[in-house]
Parts: structure tokens; sequence; C-alpha cells
């Protein structure tokens, strides 16, 4: 790995010699492009070699039992065209030496892993009755191998979704795969019978309320490992504080990676509030003395119209913060008052609003409210959202879709309002577009947002619950240059802050409350298919039968 090189490794694997695994350190140079590629790095000399050509993004590796071939799952030239659940990708495989040889041999697939030099599994949804199941595709023994030539077999039934399934070498007896059945609310661990056709349950036999995921397989097939999260189940709501430490890129920033929403530091530095649905909390910056509250905030429905009724409260953190007078409304209309940012002076409250019809910025009274002085700051037929101020008080850094109202791609701007608060008089583009779904606290000459000008850094079905898994944090001075990536990994990373005075990187420790951590699942895999009625028990070289009605 380049020195200095920051990864996220999907599904790593050791062949003789070899280290083959997906590293997002390079950038491509293109927006909405996902950064993910295979490399090899020899473990005796650390030599390593890009295996992904350049332009393409691969996803999920795995190499043949005798480490000839590497298989993929990859969009190829295509591109990520913003998906968030089950991918389009296609399986294409290449020499692990140096990644040449390169052809597609499946058409829409994803997780592929091998048995033997000609036989692989991996999976997909049928487009006959939309579950994701598990498919076999047998390569040709001589000849060029092509789409053509690749015999596709569906392997486990509908009824269930079956899902990244794992394999062992030489092993045509049973396959290992992650599935949700309708009868059950969580992801558990089977094996299916090749022979037999017919599925053994694992997990669900010992820890039925806890999900599990990615399963694998030792290679003399004894064993069957997987994914799951120690502590309390799934359907326990926990609300530990994580203070995280991440490693940085950029050697005067510290990572940290904190167990709720919507960070925001006191001007002191000292404390922290942040959101944890259903409640709202304070806490040390250590972590210590957590207190439901906070500052500044406003609650309601996730991604909703202007009219929505949504208002901006106020809250004394250093009252008893169950008493109803620690509470102060700002506004009152409940037209989709939101994201209020403090000024550093501690005076104004810049906060978005739909009151006009459009979601457009305003200034009110940091102590008042709107009662105390309203002004208009943004107007215009599309959506300004997700403020915040510099530093010194003289610009406003805010996320607008106003290039392409709405389209759902947002780009960040600065605004330098007059001082008496309401007229525009400049802004001006500092960002790149994409999704760009938040923008938050400008700090000296840069900003932190999240946006998806990564793209997608693997399979999201390979993980728990996450809306949106293609959001990264990245920086950029307020001139548009010197675009830097901080975070890398396959899970949404939303809502940065800036805090004002440097946390030294350290471990921090899991508070003693709660659980350690507890798995959701990915919210479109509740959503199952309609169950059809069949004669008979699935067998994949007979021809379907039975009522096609519900």
């Amino acid at each position: 790995m380049e020195k200095g090189g920051l990864s996220m490794k999907d599904k790593p694997t050791v062949s003789g010699d070899y280290l083959v695994y997906v590293s997002t350190h390079e950038n491509p140079g293109e927006p909405r492009t996902s950064w993910a590629a295979v490399y090899a790095t020899e473990l005796t000399t650390g030599f390593t070699r890009r295996l992904t050509p350049h332009g393409i993004a691969d996803f999920s590796p795995a190499v043949s039992p005798s480490g000839v071939y590497t298989a993929v799952a990859s969009y190829g030239e295509k591109g990520w065209s913003g998906e968030v659940e089950e991918l389009s990708t296609d399986i294409y495989i290449f020499l692990t030496c140096d990644g040449t040889n390169r052809v597609k041999v499946v058409e829409h697939g994803g997780w592929p892993n091998w048995v033997d030099e000609s036989t692989l599994y991996f999976h997909r949804r049928s487009v006959e009755d939309n579950w994701i199941s598990v498919y076999k595709a047998t390569l040709p023994s001589q000849g060029p191998i092509s789409i053509e030539s690749v015999i596709v077999e569906r392997v486990t039934p509908p009824g269930l979704h079956a899902f990244t399934p794992a394999t062992s070498p030489g092993n045509n007896k049973f396959i290992a795969v992650a599935t949700r059945r309708p009868d059950s609310d969580y992801r558990h661990i089977e094996l299916f019978d090749l022979v037999k056709n017919e599925f053994i349950q694992l997990t669900r036999l010992v820890s039925p309320q806890t999900h599990h995921l990615n399963p694998f397989i030792s290679p003399d097939s004894a064993r069957v490992g997987y994914h799951r999260c120690r502590g309390a189940t799934s359907d326990k709501k926990s609300t530990p504080l994580l203070l995280e430490n991440l490693k940085s890129p950029v050697p005067d920033i510290s990572l940290f990676r904190i167990d709720g929403s919507f960070p925001s530091f006191a001007p002191s530095g000292d404390r922290i509030a942040y959101v944890d649905f259903p409640g709202l909390y304070v806490v040390n910056r250590d972590g210590s003395n957590r207190r439901q509250g906070v500052v500044y905030t406003s609650a309601g429905p996730t991604f909703a119209s202007e009219s929505t009724e949504v208002d901006i409260i106020s809250i004394n953190v250093d009252d008893d913060l169950g008493q109803i007078n620690s509470f102060k409304k700002l506004t009152s209309n409940g037209e989709n008052n939101a994201f209020p940012a403090v000024s550093p002076d501690g005076k104004w409250v810049v906060f978005r609003s739909g009151r006009s019809g459009h979601k457009n910025l305003y200034i009110m009274d940091a102590l008042e409210g709107e009662k105390g002085g309203l002004y208009r700051l943004t107007e215009g037929p599309w959506s300004d959202t997700m403020s915040n101020w510099s530093p010194d008080g003289e610009w406003i850094a805010f996320a607008s879709d106003r290039e392409n109202p709405g389209s759902g791609s947002f780009e960040l701007f600065l605004i330098h309002p007059e001082r008496n608060w309401f007229e525009e008089v400049g802004s001006k583009w500092v960002g790149p577009g994409g999704l760009t779904t938040l923008v938050l606290a400008p700090m000296g000459n840069s900003i932190v947002f999240t946006s998806d000008y990564g793209g997608i850094s693997a399979e999201p079905i390979s993980n728990p619950h996450h809306y949106q898994p293609y959001g990264e944090i990245f920086t950029v001075k307020l001139d548009g240059s010197d675009l830097k990536r901080l975070t890398h990994n396959s899970y949404e990373d939303g809502t940065p802050a800036w805090g004002p005075t440097y946390i030294k990187p350290k471990d921090v420790e899991w508070p003693r409350y709660g659980p350690q951590c507890s798995f959701e699942e990915c919210y479109w895999l509740n959503k199952m298919p309609v169950l059809r009625h069949w004669a008979a028990p699935w067998d994949p070289t007979r021809p379907q039968c039975g009522s096609a009605s519900p």
C-alpha cells in the first residue's frame, strides 16, 4: 500500500503469497464514481498491484482454489447509477497475477464464490418472482469463456431471500447462505444442501432474535463462521455513547465517530450535543455526564415536504432538562423549520424554512426567535438547507439544489449577508456536485460535508441497516480546491461537525451502561415479495408448476 494510503478492505483473501482485497485509496477523479478497486499485495515484499482497470469499480472479490482466477462483482464501464439496495452488478473474472484476461461471465450478479476452477456461486434478485436467491455459474472446461458459454442455474427456491453465499473448495455438498424468511424479523445463517435441495437452519436454533451476516466456511468444510453483534438483541434499543478514534488521512485533523446523529460541539468544546432517537443528549467530550437535552434542535419526519409541521426550540442544558420551562420555542408556524445553526457571537440563528412554499434560508434572533426579528436570506423555487457559519461570521455555507431544483442533487454554496442580515450580496459554488446530503461547520478556510462523490464502496446487502450506504465525509477549501476524503468504509458516514479544539487521537472506551452494539436489518429487506404457492418442493432441474395466484 502506498505511504499514507487509506483503504476499505472487502472480502480479503490470502492466496499463496498474495493478499487480494478491495481498497478505496485511489481517486478516479470523477464525481459519483466508486473508488473501490481490487488489489493484490505480495506478503513477502509488500509489492502491490492494482488488478481493476482504471475507471472501473470492482466489489466482493473471490479467488479460485488454484489462485489463478479472481471473480468480482462489477459495474464494468456502465458505472454506478445511485443504487442503494441490491446492486445491478455483473460477474467478471480475470487472472489474479496481473488482472489481465478480464471477461464478463454473468449478467446481474453479486458476491461470487468459487467451488472449483469452473464453478462459482453468486446472488441476485430474480426477475420472475423478485426474491433474492443464490445461483450457480458453470464455466466451460474448454474453449473461450463468455456469457454465452456459461451455464447459469438457480439454486435456492423462491419464498425467502438467500444471499452472500459461502463455499468451500471442492465441496459440492452444501453452501452457507444468509437468509431472510417471511416468518422472521432477523437475518440468519443456514446451510443449503445441494444434493437434497433443502435448507438446514443454524443460527436461528441458538440465537433466534439476533442478526447474523456474511457466512464463511473453513477450507476443510468442517466449520461455518459468520458476523454477528455481541450484546443486546436487535429488538432492544440501546443508547450508549461511542466516541471512537478513526485513522485520519490528514495529520492535523483528529477524526472521531460518535454513536448518534447530528453532533454539535459547545463553543468551548467541552460538551457534545447529539441525537439518538427518540432522545436528545448532551455529554462531556469524554462521554461522561450524559444528560437528555440539546441546545438548538428541530424534530420531524425525514425528507418531509415544505408544509410539514416542524419547529425549532432551544433548551437550557444547565436547567433540569425534564422540566417544561427549560424549553423555548423559537418558531411557531410549523412550516418545516429545521437545521438551525447559531452564529459565532451567539446572537443569531440561521435555519431552513418552507414558509414560502420553498425551502429557503432565514435568520432570526437567537434568544427571542422569530418574534425578535426574522430576515429572509435566500429566495427561489429550490431547496437551500444544512447551513452553518464560518468562525468569523462573515460567511454562511449551505447546500442547495438550485442548479437543478428537485433533482435530489445538491451542491455547496457560500453566502455573505450584509450587516442588516437580509440582503444576499454574493454567493459562489464551492463544492462538487452529486447528491451532497449535508454541509456543516466551516472551519477556517475549509468546509466538512457528506457526499456521494465517492460512489458506493461495497455491496449494501453485506452490511446491517443503513439508509444511504454511499455517504463519505470530505473537506474542501472555500474556493472549491483541495478536496480530501476523510472516511473510507461501506457504511453511511454523515452529519459531520468540526470541534473548536483539537482532540488527541486516542481510543475511548465504551461506557459501562448498555450493551456494545445492536444491528438492525437493511430496511429494504423487510419488504417481502408476494409469496406464491408451489405444487412440489423446489427442484432446480424441474419446470415450475402450481398456482400463479398469491
